[in-house]
């Protein structure tokens, strides 16, 4: 699964990825984790394929819930990433995000810019409180 691949390779590039399938617990409220953890996150990373992009559901719920998260973002912040992982429609409610064709030969690398120059957002944060 391409999720998961893209979780290890993330992981292996010493960021510290978050996924419901490999973090969640064992008799947690998986509702309430998830939640908890979009709130708390630096940045999302919307993963999108031809079943994800139009599935009904809690996946449309997760998407709500960061785009929610999204908007107390700063204007221009990059926060939110849609991760296409094959050919698909991106649903019109991410179309303002530019987003990475993960597929593609230099995709990851794409990926891994946009989360340096999030982590150079957050620093330069930390150095010039409000």
């Amino acid at each position: 699964m391409a999720v998961r691949k893209l979780y290890g390779l993330l992981r292996e590039k010493g960021f510290t990825p978050w996924m419901d399938e490999e973090d969640l617990v064992a008799g947690q409220d998986w509702r309430r984790e998830i939640t908890k953890e979009v709130k708390a996150c630096d940045i999302i990373l919307v993963c999108l394929s031809q079943g994800s992009a139009s599935k009904t559901g809690f996946v449309q719920r997760e998407i709500k819930l960061a785009l929610d998260v999204a908007e107390e973002k700063p204007e221009g912040a990059i926060f939110l990433i849609p991760v296409r992982l094959e050919e698909c429609i991106v649903p019109d409610r991410l179309n303002q995000w530019h987003w990475v064709n993960y597929y593609d030969e230099n995709g990851f690398e794409k990926l891994i810019r946009a989360l340096y120059t999030r982590l150079q957002e957050l620093e330069q944060a930390n150095r010039h409180p409000l």
